[in-house]
C-alpha cells in the first residue's frame, strides 16, 4: 500500500510493505537524512533484484500527522508501484511494529491506533 509521508518537509512517496523485513530509503531521500558509511556491505532482494548498499540513514519523519524514526538503507532506487510512480521509501515490517502501523490495503489506509504515546520498556 502507498502514501505520501513527510520527511523534512517534503512529501515521499512511501510503500508500506508487511513482506519486507527492513526499510529503505532512495538516494533522492538520503540526500534529506543523516548517513553513515557502513563497516560492510549489506546485500538485499528488493523486486526480484539484489542490490547493494553501503550506506544507512536515520529516517525522521512524519506518517499521518505521528513522527517516526527509523534505521533504513540507502539504495539507489527501489522500484515503481502499479501507477508506474516511483517508490520514494519502502517502509517495512520491522518499522511498522515499532510505531504501531498497520496498513488496511482493502480501505486503501493507516491504521495507527496502536501509535505508542509511551514507549515502555521493561
Amino acid at each position: 500500500m502507498t502514501k505520501c509521508i513527510r520527511v523534512d518537509g517534503q512529501e515521499c512517496w512511501t510503500l508500506f510493505d508487511t513482506r519486507a523485513r527492513n526499510t529503505y530509503v532512495n538516494r533522492a531521500v538520503a540526500n534529506l537524512l543523516a548517513t553513515k558509511s557502513m563497516a560492510w556491505p549489506v546485500r538485499t532482494r528488493l523486486n526480484d533484484e539484489v542490490k547493494e548498499t553501503s550506506r544507512s540513514a536515520i529516517l525522521n519523519a512524519e506518517v499521518e500527522g505521528h513522527p517516526v524514526s527509523t534505521h533504513a538503507f540507502v539504495v539507489d532506487q527501489i522500484e515503481t508501484d502499479s501507477d508506474d510512480r516511483s517508490v520514494e521509501i519502502l517502509f517495512g515490517a520491522l518499522a511498522m511494529k515499532q510505531w504501531g502501523i498497520r496498513p488496511i490495503p482493502d480501505e486503501n489506509r493507516l491504521d495507527l491506533t496502536n501509535y505508542p504515546d509511551v514507549f515502555v520498556e521493561y
